[in-house]
C-alpha cells in the first residue's frame, strides 16, 4: 500500500473540491467553499466510516499522517477508532512509540552486554507472540487486556515459554514507562497482578525435556548415519560428536578450527554463557573436517546461500527420517548420560564438555583450566562408543600395529582405532 503521495507543495496548489488520497486511508478534502480538512477512511466490521481529523490551518500533514497512523493501529486490535476518541481515549503524541519501537530500543540499549544469539532470542520470540496483537499499537496504550490476549493462550500449553515471555514483555514496558513513553503500573507484571488472574507456574508446569536416543543404540544409530552421503549427514555426525549445540556446529568456521592441534574454539559471542569454548577433536571428527575443506573459504559447513552457513532444517528433515522422537539437542543428554554410566571421569569433565558451568563464583575464579586434555581422552572415548559398529577399515588397523606394536584395542594412541571414520 503506497503511502505519503500528498506534499506541502501539492496541498498548496490543489483547490478543486473533492477528497485527495495520501495513502492508507489519509485524505485530504476540499469542500465546494475551499476548505481543506483531512478525514481518515476505514472499514470497521463490514462498514465504511469516515474520522475527521482536524482543519488543515491547524492540523499540518505530519500530524495528520500520526493521527491516521494511531487510527489504524487500533483498527489493528479490533478497536474503532472513532468510539475509542468518544469514549475519551488519549488522543496521539508527537513523541508516541509503538511497542515494536521500544522493543527494539530496549535491545539495543542491551545489546553490547548480551551475545548476539540472546539478543536475537530476545526479539525474536517477542516478535513472535507477541507483535501480532499489539506490536503497532502505541506503548502507552499497552493494557492488562492486551497482555493476557497474548500470552493466555500460552499459559496451559507452553507456560514455560509464556511465563519467559511475560518477563520479557514487563521488561520493555518497565523501560517504555522509564523513558517516558507510557505512565502507570506495569500490566505485564507478575506480583499483585497477573497472579490472581493466571495460575501459578510451578502448578501447571510439565517439565519436558529433548527426547533423547538412549546411549546404548548411538552406534546403530552412527552407522546407519555414516552410509547416507550428503552434507546434512556430515554435520549432524560433527555435532553428535563433538556434543555441541546445533546453532554452534551449523555455524563453525574454518578460522576457529587448528587440524595441527585438533582443537575447536568457538568464541564467546556464540557461547551461550558468553564465554570461549575450546573444543578437542577426535580422531573422527577430523576425517569429517579434512573432508569438508575446499567446499568453502569461511564456514565448515556452507549453505546454499553464498557467504551464509548451513541451516538446520536439512539436518531436522534428516532425523526426522531417521528417528522421528529424536532431537539433534537429545545428543548432548545421550552424551551425559553414557559419561555417567560408562565412564569414571570425575563430574565436572562431561559437564566442562558441555561448555556447562561448574562450580559456584568462588570455585571458578580459582579453577581456571579447562581441562582440554582430559576433556580430549573423554571426547575420543565417546567417539569410539559412537563408532563402535562401524566396520573395521584393514588399512588403518595395521597402520595402527606399524606405528604402536600393538592391536589397535591395545593402543595408547587412541587416534588408532582401526575403524572407517569418514562421513
Amino acid at each position: 500500500m503506497s503511502t505519503e503521495k500528498l506534499t506541502p507543495n501539492k496541498i498548496a496548489r490543489l483547490s478543486k473540491p473533492g477528497k485527495y488520497s495520501d495513502g492508507g486511508g489519509l485524505y485530504l478534502q476540499i469542500t465546494r467553499s475551499g476548505s481543506k480538512s483531512w478525514v481518515f477512511r476505514y472499514r470497521h466490521r463490514g462498514k465504511e466510516r469516515y474520522m475527521g481529523l482536524g482543519a488543515l490551518h491547524k492540523v499540518s500533514l505530519a500530524a495528520a499522517r500520526s493521527a491516521a497512523h494511531h487510527a489504524r493501529s487500533r483498527l489493528a486490535q479490533g478497536s474503532d477508532p472513532i468510539q475509542d476518541r468518544l469514549l475519551g481515549l488519549p488522543a496521539p503524541d508527537a513523541n508516541d512509540k509503538t511497542f515494536d519501537e521500544c522493543l527494539l530500543g530496549y535491545v539495543d540499549s542491551h545489546r553490547t552486554g548480551w551475545c548476539n544469539t540472546h539478543a536475537q532470542q530476545w526479539e525474536r520470540s517477542l516478535r513472535k507472540h507477541i507483535s501480532p496483537h499489539f506490536g503497532r499499537l502505541h506503548v502507552r496504550l499497552v493494557s492488562t487486556a492486551h497482555v493476557l490476549q497474548a500470552i493466555k493462550p500460552l499459559w496451559a500449553t507452553h507456560v514455560e515459554t509464556a511465563s519467559r515471555l511475560r518477563g520479557r514483555l514487563e521488561r520493555v514496558l518497565t523501560w517504555a514507562t522509564i523513558s517516558g513513553y507510557r505512565e502507570g503500573d506495569n500490566p505485564a507484571r507478575w506480583r499483585g497482578h497477573l497472579e490472581e488472574l493466571l495460575p501459578a507456574p510451578g502448578r501447571i508446569k510439565k517439565t519436558c525435556h529433548f527426547p533423547s536416543i538412549p546411549y546404548q543404540d548411538i552406534g546403530a544409530f552412527v552407522a546407519r548415519l555414516a552410509a547416507m552421503k550428503g552434507k546434512a549427514a556430515r554435520a549432524l555426525a560433527f555435532t553428535i560428536l563433538t556434543a555441541s549445540r546445533s546453532a554452534e556446529a551449523l555455524q563453525a568456521r574454518w578460522d576457529e578450527i587448528n587440524l595441527e592441534q585438533a582443537t575447536w574454539t568457538i568464541p564467546a559471542g556464540r557461547m551461550k554463557a558468553g564465554r570461549e569454548h575450546r573444543v578437542p577433536l577426535s580422531q573422527a571428527v577430523l576425517d569429517t573436517l579434512r573432508g569438508q575443506q575446499g567446499c568453502d573459504p569461511v564456514w565448515v559447513f556452507p549453505g546454499k546461500k553464498p557467504g551464509k552457513p548451513y541451516t538446520g532444517d536439512a539436518i531436522l528433515a534428516l532425523l526426522r527420517r531417521m528417528d522421528p522422537k529424536a532431537t539433534v539437542h537429545g545428543f548432548r543428554s545421550s552424551f551425559r548420560v553414557w559419561a555417567a554410566e560408562q565412564t569414571d571421569y570425575p563430574k565436572e569433565i562431561p559437564e566442562l564438555a558441555l561448555a556447562h558451568t561448574v562450580g559456584s563464583e568462588v570455585e571458578q575464579a580459582y579453577q581456571r583450566s579447562d581441562l582440554l586434555e582430559k576433556r580430549r581422552a573423554l571426547m575420543q572415548e565417546w567417539a569410539n562408543w559412537c563408532l563402535k559398529m562401524l566396520p573395521v577399515d584393514k588399512k588403518r588397523k595395521r597402520h595402527a600395529k606399524k606405528v604402536t606394536g600393538a592391536s589397535p584395542r591395545k593402543s595408547v594412541n587412541p587416534h588408532f582405532r582401526g575403524r572407517k571414520t569418514k562421513f
